[in-house]
């Protein structure tokens, strides 16, 4: 059989069903493999939503996601997406097509340096020395992204490895199996009145209630990009202020905890692998860390929504809340001004957000590949309109493969999050140039094939989001907001 086969049947023992891909010269062998392994090929319209897909992917189901793209430029669009996933903790492979190994050095098509460039954005990068150990390398692949601290690896593959014939065995699922970190050296609660567990993105995905359950410690998730300010963590800066003990379990004292600043002086920070075998009685603390964290302004209950004019993004998320409420429900958000308002009001069974990389633009690849992983959940999924403009081919995607999320847009014409900054820094009279256009996403998406809707006035919002979520098929909801800086308390 070709290198290819070999590396389509593998993908199918460890279980794979889909590969997140995009066409091209250098992995077309794949395709073809792909038909007799029963691989689902999942092609969608830039190489860096294949990697947000497979990102989401990893995110959801603990499993790695699977890229598949060209070698050279295709290469080189997927990897921005790498950062995002780097950044949580989220375990996926990308494998590249390469320029062949006998014409390297000779000026080949689209020959690149693509190991090295993928290097800095995940935890292993390297290109297949021998269509042989095709198999070999997807297991290590495999098995380092998933294993430790999950996040994205890399693989080149020379696509005349792809057609060279091999004679290597195809590994069973057991050699898929990723080991488990033992404990370390055990924390001391000693004295601690006030104990706090932070979690990391792959740590917050094990179940923060469970790790609570198990421990009696009030335990928390920090995934974004504003930490200490994260308005979906309430009052996240008091509770830190408050905490005599740290535990940061997979987490690092990084950007978003102030690099430790964030904690009262005299608090005792411990980096710990491990919370097996402690535990605190610590219920009053427990009530206190939650009523912090849920807060949110008592003024945003009497918000009302102008109903001809545009929508308060707290009116908004009411509406969009009585979808989320439905059994099973996965919310996606994206960044920006208008993502902070989303999160900080809407909330679900199942989350997946921009994270610690406070990149944008991955709404729309994430929210397809939940429906790929959740066929019969609802997927919900908000982003601004400067957000929608990266990827919004992938409706198109969405339409082709049956994916029926609905999309909201919050649309204020605007990159609002650096026209804030400009208020901020340069006054009114020099924010300029973050202007866009009030453009009718909702017909964009309809172009498509989709269901769209255009909302201009908050009247007609309840009514979109019904007829959107009963057309049974992908679906964007764009609504004029008011041009709001994120929440802050």
């Amino acid at each position: 059989m070709r290198g290819a086969d070999l590396l389509a049947q593998a993908l199918a023992a460890a279980g794979v069903h889909h590969l997140f891909t995009l066409s091209g010269n250098h992995v077309m062998p794949v395709f073809d493999a792909a038909l007799d392994a029963k691989l689902s090929l999942v092609h969608v319209r830039h190489e860096a939503a294949a990697v947000h897909m497979a990102d989401a992917w990893g995110r959801l189901t603990g499993e790695p996601g699977i890229a598949l793209v060209t070698g050279g430029p295709g290469h080189a669009n997927a990897i921005s997406a790498l950062y995002t996933a780097l950044a949580a903790e989220s375990p996926l492979v990308l494998i590249s097509g390469h320029a062949p190994t006998d014409e390297l050095g000779k000026g080949a098509f689209q020959e690149m340096r693509q190991a090295d460039m993928a290097a800095p954005v995940t935890k292993a990068s390297w290109t297949a020395r021998s269509a042989d150990t095709l198999a070999a390398d997807l297991v290590r692949a495999w098995r380092e992204a998933a294993s430790g601290t999950p996040g994205p690896v890399h693989l080149s593959i020379p696509n005349d490895m792809l057609d060279g014939r091999v004679d290597a065995p195809v590994p069973d699922a057991a050699e898929f199996s990723v080991f488990t970190e033992k404990s370390t050296a055990g924390v001391s609660l000693e004295d601690a009145k006030r104990p706090l567990v932070i979690a990391g993105p792959a740590m917050m995905r094990k179940g923060l209630h469970a790790l609570e359950e198990a421990t009696g410690i009030p335990a928390l998730g920090m995934e974004s990009p504003r930490g200490v300010n994260d308005p979906a963590l309430g009052r996240l800066a008091q509770v830190l202020r408050s905490a005599d003990l740290v535990l940061l379990f997979g987490k690092r004292r990084d950007f978003t905890l102030q690099f430790g600043e964030a904690f009262a002086p005299g608090c005792r920070v411990v980096e710990a692998q491990t919370l097996e075998g402690l535990r605190a009685n610590a219920s009053e603390w427990r009530e206190e860390v939650h009523a912090a964290l849920a807060w949110r302004p008592p003024q945003w209950k009497s918000i009302a929504a102008n109903p001809d004019g545009p929508a308060h993004p707290v009116a908004l998320c009411r509406e969009v809340q009585k979808l989320l409420d439905a059994r099973g429900a996965i919310f996606v958000s994206d960044g920006g001004e208008f993502g902070q308002w989303t999160q900080a009001c809407l909330s679900a069974p199942r989350r997946i957000i921009n994270g610690p990389a406070g990149s944008i633009g991955a709404a729309l690849p994430f929210a397809a590949a939940a429906k790929l992983a959740f066929p019969d959940a609802p997927v919900v999924a908000t982003l601004g309109d400067g957000t929608f403009g990266f990827h919004m081919a992938e409706i198109d995607t969405a339409v082709r493969c049956g994916l029926d999320y609905l999309a909201v847009v919050g649309n204020d014409a605007t990159w609002n999050a650096e026209y804030q900054i400009q208020l901020r820094a340069y006054g009114k009279d020099r924010a300029k140039g973050c202007e866009l256009l009030p453009t009718r996403y909702g017909a964009v998406a309809a172009a498509m094939g989709a269901h769209g809707e255009d909302v201009h006035v908050f009247r007609g919002l309840p009514d979109a989001l019904a007829r959107a979520t009963r057309s049974g098929k992908p679906a964007c909801v764009n609504v004029m907001i008011e041009r709001l800086p994120a929440p802050k308390y």
